[in-house]
């Protein structure tokens, strides 16, 4: 079983930017789609972005369309999610799952072994 960490959250001023990391346990890190989601006070846990595990497809969210961007390295087992022109709606906890089977899904029951999550805060 992959174990997860997130890292690279914190508070920063809207129009700042973030880069979130996502390590991984286990080499085989490389053969999952990753996906990161957010939770912010209050409210569900939403879908951001997905990476397959070849690195070349990749789906984002509406709401985070040209401004974060994900990407990985296999070699050093670390999806990463680059997010800039952060504003205050993107103020969150940030998760990392890897998913069952092969594709793409913006559902998070289709992920499994979640990290524990890295708070992003943006003040305005």
């Amino acid at each position: 079983q992959v174990q997860l960490k997130e890292s690279g959250g914190g508070l920063v001023q809207a129009g700042d930017s973030l880069r979130l990391s996502c390590t991984a346990s286990k080499r085989t890190f490389g053969s999952y789609t990753v996906g990161w989601f957010r939770q912010a006070p209050g409210k569900g846990r939403d879908f951001v972005a997905a990476i397959a595990y070849i690195g070349t497809t990749t789906y984002n969210a509406d709401s985070v369309k040209g401004r974060f961007t994900i990407s990985r390295d296999n070699a050093a087992n670390t999806v990463y999610l680059q997010m800039d022109s952060l504003n205050s709606e993107d103020t969150a906890v940030y998760y990392c799952a890897v998913k069952r089977g092969v594709g793409l899904s913006q559902n998070s029951d289709a992920y499994d072994n979640w990290g524990q999550g890295t708070q992003v805060t943006v003040s305005s």
